[in-house]
Order: structure tokens, then sequence, then C-alpha cells
């Protein structure tokens, strides 16, 4: 998508195909306002009185009257007083000129700002609402359209160039980075094995200079990661260990470990789905999906920051060759887990790499997982659950979320809940100590692979998809926590 910058006066003569202007409620297109009395004379008393009880696009046909063949008057800024609402706002805007197929469109940057809302920050969310609404499910159908999408933005300001590209790229990088994730969430678990997931990660790294590793199953063997291998005992597809390396700060020894879940289809094992339940298991490698995300963020706005990248990949399949129930099997860091439950795999697969994640120096550690079901009973689909066993750690984590609209909410990790993980009578760890509490269950047997490492949780069952589209994108993927991870190592 190319994008244009320029320093041109908001006037009759200014030649372009479509452009947006922001317009406050007390001055649509009257004489008292300069800025947009050169348009009134195309609006009719209708339809302004249609769009003050709309307060949302009201579309312009020029013909010819302009330079400017269609004009969209959006709802007024002075209404948009969060950032989660500007952006909507222009994913409304954006959507319909996808329905339309427009390829080149622009914007009257400045008419968006207000007084708590600088131009640069408005550039920085119109760009990023312009990679979210844009996106597009996958197709496989036998036709399809031959649109491309936008193509070519104009944004039209008075604002200094450099700052204004600045916030577009980090908007771009934002938006992309969580389109990425939600691609790759939609793929169908046919074509997004194990793999496949790892040459998606090792064009990443290539893309960006990342260090690439890909732990085979005799790696796996020989490093002891006898929980993920459990967990792929079932398959035909080779288990993959992903790892990819960003040195940004190579004189400091921190690394930030972000671990994604990398299930690619889960079946439940033995201890399987129902027939509703087994749809839609695709998207259980959502964790691993807002990692890599997160890291092709990271590696266009290059921060200072190390940070290492870690997916245990594979589907959880049924066959005579798949772990069951009573089975014990002993992990990466030597403890050993009594399986209760086949379809409790997610945090078996994460144990190997968190506990792979310390043995490389990881000084934090963030893990993004699709982990319970619970966790949407307790929560909902608009908030992911969180655990920590860092205070410091997971108030950093939250203000990043709530830069990037990603609600969370932490749960608690009483001594009693420990407890209840380390139940088991043969074992040091039990995977699935019952319903009660499931999400805190979940969370803190992941824990305790950390080595007392600070650390935070993310379950993100409810908020990896969604069921129906939005004003930021299509049903399905959503691409969450993408952002919210970029936003704390960038800022960190």
């Amino acid at each position: 998508m190319n994008v244009q910058i320029e320093k041109k006066p908001l006037s009759i003569d200014l030649q372009m195909d479509v452009l947006a202007i922001g317009t406050e409620e007390s001055e649509r297109l009257t004489a008292q306002s300069p800025l947009h009395k050169a348009y009134a004379a195309l609006f009719t008393e209708e339809s302004l009185e249609r769009w003050r009880k709309t307060k949302a696009i009201e579309k312009v046909h020029t013909f010819a009257n302009t330079g400017v063949k269609s004009l969209y008057f959006t709802m007024p800024s002075s209404k948009q007083q969060t950032r989660l609402a500007l952006k909507k706002a222009f994913g409304k805007l954006i959507k319909l000129w996808v329905t339309e197929e427009r390829s080149s469109v622009g914007i009257a940057l400045d008419t968006y700002a207000t007084t708590s809302r600088s131009i640069v920050e408005v550039a920085d969310i119109f760009a990023e609402a312009l990679e979210l609404a844009s996106y597009k499910l996958p197709s496989y159908k036998a036709s399809s359209s031959v649109y491309k999408g936008i193509e070519n933005v104009m944004i039209i300001t008075d604002a200094p160039k450099e700052d204004v590209q600045k916030a577009i790229q980090k908007g771009k990088a934002y938006g992309a980075g969580t389109c990425f994730a939600r691609q790759l969430v939609n793929l169908p678990a046919n074509e997004l094995t194990a793999t496949a997931l790892a040459e998606q990660a090792l064009t990443l790294a290539d893309t960006y200079s990342f260090e690439a590793t890909i732990l085979e199953k005799a790696d796996m063997e020989r490093l002891g990661m006898g929980a993920l291998l459990a967990v792929n005992q079932g398959s035909v597809e080779p288990p993959k260990m992903i790892v990819l390396s960003y040195k940004g700060d190579p004189s400091s020894d921190d690394t930030v470990a972000l671990i994604g879940k990398g299930i690619t289809f889960d079946t439940g094992g033995y201890s399987i789905k129902t027939k509703d339940g087994l749809v839609g298991m695709k998207a259980d490698m959502g964790g691993a999906g807002a990692v890599l995300g997160a890291m092709q963020v990271i590696g266009e706005l290059q921060p200072k920051k190390n940070v290492l990248c870690v997916i245990p990949s594979t589907d959880n399949m049924i066959s005579a060759s798949a772990f069951k129930p009573d089975d014990v099997v002993r992990a990466m860091n030597g403890m050993t887990i009594e399986i209760k439950n086949t379809d409790a795999e997610g945090r078996l697969a994460l144990a190997d790499a968190v506990a792979y994640s310390v043995s490389k120096g990881a000084t934090e550690i963030i893990d993004v997982a699709t982990l319970t079901g619970g966790v949407t009973v307790a929560l909902g689909d608009t908030t992911t659950g969180a655990m920590t066993n860092n205070e410091e750690l997971y108030k950093e984590v939250e203000q990043a979320a709530k830069t990037c609209d990603e609600p969370i909410w932490l749960l608690p990790s009483f001594d009693t809940y420990k407890e209840r993980v380390r139940s088991s009578d043969i074992a040091d760890l039990n995977n699935s100590p019952g319903r009660l509490a499931h999400p805190i269950m979940g969370g803190l047997f992941v824990g305790e692979f950390t080595s007392g490492k600070p650390w935070v949780h993310l379950d993100i069952a409810g908020t990896a998809t969604t069921s129906s589209a939005h004003a930021l994108g299509p049903k399905g993927a959503t691409g969450v926590m993408v952002r919210t991870l970029a936003n704390f190592i960038c800022n960190a």
C-alpha cells in the first residue's frame, strides 16, 4: 500500500477521487465553518438533517462541482473521545471504501484532530485502522473478486511530514502485524501444519534478519521435552519448536521471552471434544499467531530490546500411539506430570517451551495461549484472562493492553490453587485437577516451569476469534495481543 503525505489547502479545487473529512457536529458545513464552507453548497437541508440524526458517514457525489469526485464527511471528531472510538469510526469508513472497491483514497487528516488529540496521533490511529479494516478472510472459492484492495492513500496535513510518516509507520506496523496473525489463525489446519508454521516463521526471520532455530523431534528427544512430545504422539505430522531471536540491545543481558501456544488442531485426544467443539480448533494456535505477529511489528519498528520468541507446535490427534489419561510424562526441566486430561494439552506444550526459554537466558516471560474454555465462561469474548508471579511486570503488560484497547483481567494465584496443580499422588504435577477454577489451574501449571522468572500468562481462548464482523475486521481471528506484546516491547 502506497501512502503519500502532502501539504495542500483543503479547497474546492483539490484534485482527488475520494476524500474523507472530519467535522464537528456544531459546524457541519455552515457559513461559520470556514474549513468546510467550500463544500456546503453540495448539501441539501434534507441531507444535513439526516446526517445530524445518524451521526455516521455522509457520502456526497460532487458531480464535477469540485475536484474531488466523492466526499465522505464522517461523524463529529469531538464525539470520538477515545482512541478506540476514532479507530472504529475510521474502520467503518474504510470498510465502506473496500465495499465500493476503491483503490485510491484520501483523508484530510487535520480535520480529525482535537484539542486533546494531535494530528500525529490521528495519523497513527488512521494507519492502524486502514490495515485492520481492510483485512479479508482467506478465500478458497472457485471464483473470487479481482479487487486488490486500497492501493494508494493520500494524506493531506499541515503537520511536519517526518512526524506524520513516523506515526503512519507505527500504525501500519501494528495493523499489519495483527492481520498477519489473523491470517495464520484463519488458515485451515490441513494447510497450516507445524511444518508450515515453522516455514512462516523462517520467512519472517529472513525478512527481518532474526536468528532462527527450528528444533526437530530428535532435538526435543535429546533435550528431554517429554511434555510436548507426548502431545505429538498421536500425530503423523512432526512437531516443531520454533525459536526466533531479536537482538535490539546487544549490550544487555535482559531478554523478554514471548511464548505462543502452537497447537495447529486440537481434537482433545482421547479426552475427545464434542462434534461442535471440534469446529474452530484450527484457531488453537492463536497464541503462536500473536507472538509471530508481534515479531513482525518488532522487525518493522526495531526497538532497543532483546526478544526471544518460542513456539511449541504440533497437532493433538487420536491414534493407537496417542498419549492417554493416566500416562506420566517428564518435561524438559525434569518435572513429572500425571495426565488426567489429554485435552489439557496446551499447557504441556507450553511447559517445555517455558523451560526452554529459561535455559536460553530469558529474564522475563510472557506466554499467550488459547488455553481454557473456562476463561470464556469467566470473562466472555472481549477480555483476556491473565496470571502472573510478578506484579511489576504485570502492570507493564496491563498498561500496554490498555493503550492498545485489548483489555486483560488478572486472575488470582492463591497457594490453595497451586496445591491443586501439585495434587498428583504419583507425579510432581497434575495436568487437570478438575473444572473448578479451570483457567487458574491451567495458568498456574504453566507457571511451574518459569524457575521463578517474572512471568505473565495471557489466556486468549475467548478473545482470539469473534463470531461476527465488526468495524475493524471480519469474523474469525482477531489477532488479539499482537499490539499489546509489541507495545510492551517497544515502550519498555
